[in-house]
């Protein structure tokens, strides 16, 4: 099984699908994270993605479809979860072009449905730590004493600049824009899925699980 998990920022993308990985073996395909390993590596697209993630604005199609080709190569039969791409419906064309060359097909695509007001509050207390990447947040989760990660050992856990409230405004603003399109486009091709994405984490799971199966 093959999915596509998306929504708006915030509406927990990242925490289901660690879910899913960890119960059904699944390869999670994060553009977050493939954003930020090529940021903090310098690489040419980690540098132009850069530019644009910091001002809360979408990264441009070529630089998103180029890191997301380089790991569709490498799937071959194993089952995937794709968590930020495609972002736009231009996207999700090229991802099925990229789908098909490599003999693979996406199986649904499904949308956690989270009210604006949970996703400020889920991204404005947002932490993270600046080397191992672990997720916490200052009410649900908070991290360590002296704002430290309990995970690798210590090291420093930050606010996102994207996590700011002025930046998750303009965030959301152009995933209205560019994004809900993409609900049509799957709608039309019998394969959307709409998940409340509210409760409690293992409750969205439950659901998930569900539409899955």
């Amino acid at each position: 099984m093959n999915i596509l998990l998306f929504g708006p920022p915030g509406a927990g993308k990242g925490t289901q699908s660690a879910f899913l990985v960890e119960k059904h073996g699944m390869v999670h395909l994060s553009t977050g994270d493939l954003f930020r390993s090529a940021i903090k590596n310098s690489t040419p697209l980690g540098l132009e993605a850069k530019k644009y993630s910091e001002k809360g604005q979408l990264v441009p199609d070529s630089i998103t479809i180029g890191l997301v080709e380089e790991k569709i190569k490498d799937l071959k039969k194993t089952s995937f979860i794709l968590d930020g791409f495609p972002r736009t419906v231009p996207q999700a064309e090229a991802l099925e072009t990229l789908l098909k060359t490599n003999q693979l097909k996406l199986d649904k695509a499904i949308f956690l449905v989270t009210p604006n007001d949970m996703l400020m509050s889920r991204l404005t207390g947002r932490r993270v730590c600046e080397d191992c990447g672990t997720t916490y947040h200052i009410e649900t989760m908070p991290p360590g004493p002296g704002n430290t990660c309990t995970n690798c050992g210590g090291n420093r856990v930050i606010q996102r600049k994207d996590d700011f409230p002025e930046v998750i405004r303009t965030r959301l603003e152009a995933y209205e824009k560019n994004t809900a399109p993409l609900k049509e486009y799957y709608k039309a091709k019998g394969k959307l899925v709409e998940v409340k994405g509210t409760g409690e984490v293992k409750e969205v799971y439950e659901r998930l699980k569900s539409a899955i199966s």
